[in-house]
């Protein structure tokens, strides 16, 4: 049994669910476990856990009955092998559960013996076994298709796959879109604007006849620590020079941080109690009647961590590495682990600090290193990797790192403003990767407030005679309602994460820094369907009072839920935040207008966020930080 309440979930404990669950009546043949994860104590009852003590440990499990259609919720005690609760959804009006995997096959297979789908491949001259169907949640557009209320949906773009081991994304078959009842195994509708041209030229990155020979200019690069890491690894807490953090993998968010925290020497001090993504949303851009419903909740709708790579020394991870497998559940209930999900490392991060000084003739160098800990996930074209840094000078940094193949669409060469031409023929939707980061902020206790802290101009007058002067102006955030903000990268605006109760020796408030990109927020129309969905995305920042129950940005069930849930809902409830328990949401992503660069695979883009330290520490606090041992550096 877990000794700590945020152990890693184990096989035992998946078995145990579903042995429960299945005492219990809840499980058939046709059951499908859609979701199995811990579900977390309250934030009260972990900090007073006693290690003495062995935790209960509750698990929430997600079943869909492929035969009655049912959505069940339940919480299971696996510590007392018992049923805590069993809620029967609505998904008329609460969203329906996660895509599930044997899903993806199940649009072609419905599909293939659809005769409108397969008239439509007629006219264009294709055989169905080589068509490949992607199969892309549905969204809610209720007042077009009052008739998808209540059911399970999924829409299909189609691609053309000449060779088993061809790029399908080459060839989109554009103009065609199906929309598929997977439940009820029928086609609701097939629209078909007409034949277009499928682009042919090859998007095989891997095949020499599309890359060329390989280079061979490159010379070897090797990360060599011969003493080992400095990393310290119990269980999953995990230590690193002053730092401290559990590390944990759920198979909706994929990897999740909890109390972190920086030891000086004194005891450690909590900075973030729990650090995850709990949303993303990619909104395509192209208004054409086959595409304009595009849009994806890759973590609430496909859950991003059952996805996660089992990444490769020297592939994906470069130096002296600790994996972690991660244990989630397949869809019939059973443990399956994931190897090496995550991987965790040290790094050199160039200078820390450096002065050489004319007068005492001091010239000092010290070198920056920083703590990595990152998973790699594929959901459908995209790959996105999800790293988090930890830094000497108590510095911490999120970074989402988006890869794979674009979204295609074909592209006649003309001027189409929605849509960029990447090939002979190939178009790619101009789109958005929005992220949600869910900060539950403890910055050296729970009693926090959130500050907007702005710089601004002052005007020349009496105390300012040459006009030389600015300064800055920082607002509390009091209330839910006032804190839903937007950055202002020509204010600097920043966000202060403050313990009015804590003082640094100067008489300061202790704080934490939230540094945005400052890049747009959700660029569809207010009015649109994905606008109410994806609600979080409007703003840059969100602050909520904590609540244990509320996870997740765009609410738990976001499969084709109209919106309204999440953030939103939180939010209405206008809670007051100044010395309150408080939870930071963060907005952040890329706005890609696709570039022929991105075609046939995709350079890593990058996007994220820091949380730095403002008067949270008296001074530096790597002035303990030694100088390199090298026979090259004497300072």
């Amino acid at each position: 049994m877990a000794g700590h309440p945020l152990a890693p979930v184990t096989a035992e404990e998946i078995r145990t669910v579903r042995r429960v669950a299945d005492k219990a009546g809840l499980v058939a043949d046709s059951t499908r476990f859609v979701y199995v994860g811990l579900s977390e104590p309250a934030k009260e009852e972990v900090l007073g856990h006693e290690p003495a003590r062995p935790p209960a440990r509750r698990f929430r499990a997600l079943l869909l009955d492929l035969a009655t259609r049912v959505s069940t919720d339940v919480v299971i005690d696996v510590t007392a092998a018992e049923i805590v609760s069993v809620t029967e959804l609505d998904t008329t009006t609460g969203g329906q559960l996660p895509v599930l995997d044997e899903e993806f096959g199940l649009v072609e297979e419905i599909l293939a013996t659809d005769e409108r789908w397969l008239a439509a491949l007629q006219a264009r001259g294709l055989a169905v076994e080589q068509v490949r169907v992607a199969p892309l949640s549905a969204g809610v557009y209720a007042d077009e298709y009052p008739e998808e209320t209540g059911r399970r949906m999924l829409r299909g773009l189609a691609f053309l796959q000449e060779t088993d081991d061809d790029s399908a994304w080459a060839h989109p078959i554009d103009g065609l879109v199906a929309y598929v009842d997977t439940m009820n195994r029928v086609v609701d509708r097939v629209i078909d604007t007409g034949p277009v041209p499928i682009p042919r030229e090859s998007g095989n990155y891997d095949d020499p006849a599309v890359s060329g020979p390989a280079r061979t200019t490159q010379k070897p690069i090797e990360i060599s620590q011969p003493q080992g890491s400095s990393l310290h690894l119990d269980g999953n807490l995990l230590t690193w020079e002053k730092w401290s953090l559990r590390v944990g993998f759920d198979a909706r968010e994929g990897l999740v941080l909890h109390q972190i925290g920086f030891d000086e020497g004194d005891g450690v001090r909590p900075i973030v109690y729990r650090a995850s993504i709990a949303e993303m949303v990619v909104p395509y851009a192209d208004p054409a009647p086959v595409r304009s419903w595009q849009n994806y909740f890759d973590t609430g709708e496909y859950l991003v961590g059952r996805y996660a790579n089992a990444l490769e020394l020297g592939c994906d991870c470069l130096g002296e590495i600790t994996y972690l497998d991660a244990v989630i559940a397949d869809e019939r209930g059973e443990p399956k682990t994931l190897p090496n999900a995550v991987c965790i490392h040290e790094e050199d991060f160039g200078i820390l600090w450096k002065h050489t000084d004319l007068w005492s003739g001091s010239a000092q160098t010290r070198r920056q290193r920083r703590l990595v800990v990152s998973f790699f996930t594929t959901v459908g074209n995209y790959d996105y990797g999800f790293y988090w840094y930890l830094y000497l000078d108590g510095t911490i940094g999120f970074e989402a790192k988006a890869t794979g193949v674009v979204f295609t669409s074909a592209h006649d060469g003309g001027d189409y403003p929605y849509a960029s031409q990447i090939g002979p023929g190939l178009g790619a939707p101009l789109h958005q990767h929005l992220f949600s980061a869910r900060l539950d902020m403890m910055v050296d206790g729970l009693r926090n407030r959130v500050e907007e802290v702005d710089v601004e101009r002052v005007p020349i007058g009496p105390d300012n005679p040459r006009g030389n002067a600015f300064t800055t102006r920082a607002t509390v955030l009091h209330s839910e309602s006032q804190a839903q903000r937007d950055a202002d990268p020509a204010r600097n605006r920043v966000w202060h994460i403050v313990n009015p109760d804590r003082r640094n020796r100067l008489g300061r408030p202790v704080s934490y820094a939230l540094i945005p990109e400052g890049l747009p927020t959700l660029l569809a129309d207010p009015r649109s369907s994905i606008a109410r969905r994806a609600a979080f995305a409007t703003k840059h920042l969100w602050v909520t009072r904590y609540h244990p129950a509320e996870r997740y940005s765009a609410g738990d069930f976001v499969n084709q839920h109209a919106g309204g849930a999440g953030l939103p809902a939180y939010a209405a409830q206008d809670r007051p935040l100044d010395g309150e328990d408080v939870v930071v949401w963060h907005t952040f992503g890329l706005t890609h207008v696709p570039r022929p660069e991105d075609w046939p695979i995709m350079p890593v883009d990058y996007t994220g966020f820091t949380l730095r330290p403002v008067g949270f520490f008296d001074r530096n606090p790597t002035l303990d930080v030694p100088p390199s041992v090298s026979a090259h550096c004497r300072r």
